[in-house]
Order: structure tokens, then sequence, then C-alpha cells
């Protein structure tokens, strides 16, 4: 009977017409293949999902972000494994802009990556007043937008959450919506933060629900002062976004990130 496989002893079935030199090019493929997708990880983009409500309504649970490897430049963090050696430092430093959305490696919690808004730049004086940001004693501007309702509040299936929505405005410009509910809160009246040289002031967008430099000096801080040597990379696409296991939000597809 003509087949092109044929039983072995083993019980396995191997192609008749194999060659060794078949296998050592499916090898040699599979190689490439490995070192071309930890380069373009390491050096280039890596793609992070957002598992937390701590950025919403600007991103979302289940949404998978692009993240821009070199714009920050590199360290031990930027490749895969890297936290784990005593290299420190940064290499071909850019430095970052106050408003980016950065993915970093919180000094509390190195092993995981976390993502928020920079706010604080060395140097900086930075406080709450009321749920007001204000950096080097002048308040940034708030003004209310609408009411945003989520409708799976912590990525579960739990009550829709109303929230405040408002427009925050940096100093040198640059804008983009908060959450904010709670006041008073815990973190809506802060002492004043001085942001050390080479070190970052964090915070998150859903302003209700993320654990941030703001904490600072309580017990359960995890994110504190970021140091440069931290960043992983800085946020600049929303690839796409699933809402469930088979559903797809069609208005969240090559989104770029602001």
């Amino acid at each position: 009977m003509d087949s092109s496989l044929e039983p072995k002893k083993s019980g396995l079935f191997v192609a008749r017409n194999a060659k060794p030199g078949d296998t050592r090019e499916t090898i040699k493929t599979l190689v490439i293949a490995l070192i071309f997708a930890a380069v373009f990880r390491s050096f280039l983009f890596e793609p992070f999902h957002i598992p937390s409500d701590s950025m919403k309504s600007n991103f979302l649970v289940g949404d998978y972000l692009f993240v821009s490897k070199y714009s920050y430049g590199y360290s031990r963090y930027s490749f895969p494994f890297g936290g784990h050696t005593q290299i420190h430092g940064r290499f071909f430093v850019s430095p970052p802009q106050r408003g980016d959305v950065v993915v970093f490696r919180p000094p509390g919690k190195p092993s995981e990556d976390f993502i928020k808004r920079l706010i604080g730049l060395p140097g900086d004086h930075i406080q709450m007043k009321g749920g007001v940001l204000y950096i080097n004693d002048k308040p940034a501007l708030k003004e209310y937008v609408d009411e945003w309702t989520d409708p799976t509040p912590d990525g579960r299936d739990a009550p829709p959450v109303t929230y405040k929505r408002y427009r925050e405005t940096l100093p040198e410009g640059k804008t983009y919506t908060i959450l904010n509910n709670k006041h008073p809160g815990p973190v809506e009246d802060t002492e004043v933060f001085i942001v050390p040289d080479g070190h970052y002031f964090m915070m998150g967008d859903n302003r209700d629900d993320s654990r941030d430099s703001r904490y600072l000096g309580q017990g359960d801080a995890i994110v504190g002062f970021v140091p440069e040597e931290n960043f992983v990379g800085r946020a600049d696409l929303i690839l796409f976004s699933w809402e469930g296991f088979f559903s797809l939000r069609s208005d969240r597809f090559l989104l770029k990130i602001l």
C-alpha cells in the first residue's frame, strides 16, 4: 500500500521520505523566529494587556496595547528575565514627558508590570487638594465633562458603577479624562511630595481605584516614587480589546494613545 508514513516499533509514525537536512532546516527556522521575536519584544514593541480598573475610562480591562521599548532607552526591565540580573542603570536614555502613559515595574513589586500616567518629574512638588492636582503649587485645570457608566466594574459580573468624568489639563497643555467620585477620599488631600532626582510620580486616570504614588508613606504603598530604571516603555497604541471571551469591542481597534 502506497503511504508517506510507516509505523515504527515505538508506535510512532515518521515520514518515509524525510531527510536529516529537513529536520535541521525546521529547527533552524524555529530558532531564527524565536530570536526575531525576542529582539522585537526587547528593543521595539511588546504587547501588554490591561488587567485592572486603574486607568478607566481611557483604558478598559481587556485592552491589548503595543508598548514602545525604545521610547525611554533600555534597562534590565526591557529584556526577558532581565529583572533577575544585577545590571543597573539605563542606556540610550530619552527622558519621558509629563502626561505619558508608562508601563513600569513598581519598587514594591518589581516582578509585575504596572501602567499609570506620568504626573511628576524630578524636582516637582506634587500635592492633591480637595481632589485637585497641584504641580509646583499651581492647580491643574479640572473641568466636569459628563457621567460615565462602567458596565463591568473590576472586570467582573457586578452591578454597573457610574462615575463623574472630568478633563484634566497639565501645565504643558496635555489633556485627558479622569474618573473621580470620592469626595473626600483617602488620597483626595495629601502632603506635598517632592520628587527625587531620577524618579517620577505616577497616577492612575481612575482616581478612585488606583494604587499609585499618592499612597507614598502608607503601609500598602507599592508604587511610591518610580525610579527611571524601572520604566519598561511608553504605551503608544491600543491594538484591540476583548469585552468577554468571545466578544471584541468593535470601537477599540488601532487607537493611538494620547
